[in-house]
């Protein structure tokens, strides 16, 4: 009776570490199990220079999702970016999506400037109003080579 009484209570002991595992790799990770607290917008681009999988979407200097993935569409050859927003930010339909830098050599995000339209994107609609990043070695070139 005893040895019984040990084997389950050991038994439980790893149930119970393996849910805690699993937990933790679900939280940490950021999966989603159970329907999802985002919702993707598209954006185009004519350069993301830098920019990655994963990279920050941020309103005001906060974070308010994440770049999904990054395409390039074959017939204009320009980028597309999925972007996962939460839910409860709304996106109007001007709203200027930049590719920025933090700090002189820092990441690259995407920063989402609010427009004044009381028309709101839902999943699956495309921002049009897009501005690419700043090249510096084509400015010093230019500055090089008196194209300024």
């Amino acid at each position: 009776m005893k040895k019984i009484t040990i084997e389950t209570t050991i038994g439980l002991f790893v149930i119970a570490g393996i849910l805690c595992t699993a937990y933790l790799t679900v939280r940490l990770g950021k999966m989603e199990l159970i329907g999802s607290n985002y919702y993707t917008i598209e954006a185009r681009f004519a350069s993301v220079a830098g920019l990655t999988n994963g990279a920050r979407v941020e309103i005001a200097g906060v974070q308010v999702g994440s770049v999904s993935r990054i395409l390039l569409d074959p017939d204009r050859l320009v980028a597309v970016l999925h972007l996962k927003i939460q839910k409860n930010i709304p996106v109007s339909e001007d709203t200027i999506a930049s590719v920025k830098t933090s700090g002189l050599i820092g990441d690259k995000y995407i920063r989402l400037s609010p427009g004044g339209s009381d028309i709101l994107l839902s999943e699956g609609d495309t921002l049009f109003e897009t501005e690419s990043p700043l090249d510096i070695e084509d400015m010093i070139a230019k500055y090089v080579f008196g194209g300024i």
